[in-house]
């Protein structure tokens, strides 16, 4: 397939809300690991960082906007990235309490995930042995018992209330083809215009496989629902999934999202150090290929970003 002439946004999701500290000693988790893993991260080439935050005290998800305000500030002053403040938080918090920090901050990016589901790292309890915190086990062994919420009103009231209120546009995190469904459905009712961006994402407990198939038909689905040029395309591979899913995906047009949220090392056995080593190796194998590295600025543009100018951080 012939490569696309459009440059390649890398977006990194620095931390997350899945790992738990016990899994990686590398993990950013207080305010200052946070805003410096992130900048490291631009640095390196990324164009778009995806925020979560944590208790500093002891890792545990967060959504208080006091945190995010501890390292919003620190990035924005050092790099010129798109930040974008997830609205999915954790499966365990409400709806106010994933919208409170990107409401405050009026972000130029949000994540929005397109669908209630099944969203479950429970396996994973199994391969821990010591726990670093108290929280952490009954966290993860939990996840087997839990939906992630996002109704079709829920999602309404962000597209209306973060996007229309705020200015802000979405990274659509489509977890399967249903979601994808479930975009068009708001699409058709005008509350999304294009251009958008769909994270598509594979690999995840209760979302569709990482299997290459299926990344060739959620842009098959994709292209059918909304046409090739009214939106743009990224894709996630859970865990080991990672670099290889994401180099096949960039030949068939996709940007690519890497970052100690969505796996935890760099290769077969090998932890990453950092969030910057990720989106260092995704950078030389898309540029050994050929591709071009998008800029900030060449992302707002594709994007249609209303500019860090716009944000109240």
């Amino acid at each position: 397939m012939a490569r696309p002439a459009q440059k390649v946004i890398i977006t990194c999701a620095v931390t997350g809300a899945i790992h738990t500290p016990s899994m990686s000693p590398h993990l950013p988790l207080t305010p200052a690991q946070i805003a410096e893993q992130a900048i490291e991260a631009a640095q390196a080439g990324a164009a778009i960082l995806h925020l979560h935050a944590r208790d500093p005290a002891d890792g545990r998800p967060s959504a208080d906007p006091e945190v995010f305000a501890q390292f919003l500030p620190a990035i924005r002053a050092a790099t010129d990235a798109v930040i974008n403040i997830t609205s999915g938080g954790s499966t365990k918090m409400t709806l106010a309490e994933r919208l409170a920090p990107p409401l405050r901050f009026k972000p130029e990016m949000a994540s929005l995930n397109m669908g209630s589901m099944n969203f479950s790292i429970h396996p994973a309890a199994t391969r821990i042995k010591d726990w670093k915190y108290g929280w952490e086990q009954a966290y993860v062994e939990g996840t087997e018992d839990i939906i992630f919420r996002n109704t079709f009103r829920d999602i309404r009231h962000i597209l209306q209330d973060l996007g229309e209120g705020c200015g802000t546009r979405f990274e659509f995190e489509c977890y399967d083809v249903g979601h994808l469904y479930n975009l068009a459905h708001f699409v058709d009712q005008g509350l999304i215009k294009p251009p958008f961006f769909i994270q598509t994402i594979f690999g995840i407990l209760g979302g569709i496989g990482p299997d290459p198939q299926n990344v060739t038909f959620m842009r098959e689905t994709a292209n059918r629902l909304f046409g090739a040029d009214s939106y743009q395309w990224s894709v996630l591979g859970a865990g080991r999934h990672q670099m290889g899913l994401l180099t096949a995906a960039a030949l068939q047009g996709a940007h690519v999202r890497v970052g100690l949220e969505d796996s935890l090392y760099l290769g077969r056995g090998q932890m990453a150090r950092s969030n910057a080593e990720q989106v260092r190796k995704i950078r030389h194998l898309l540029e050994e290929l050929g591709f071009e590295i998008a800029t900030p600025a060449e992302a707002r543009q594709m994007l249609a970003l209303k500019g860090a100018a716009q944000v109240a951080f």
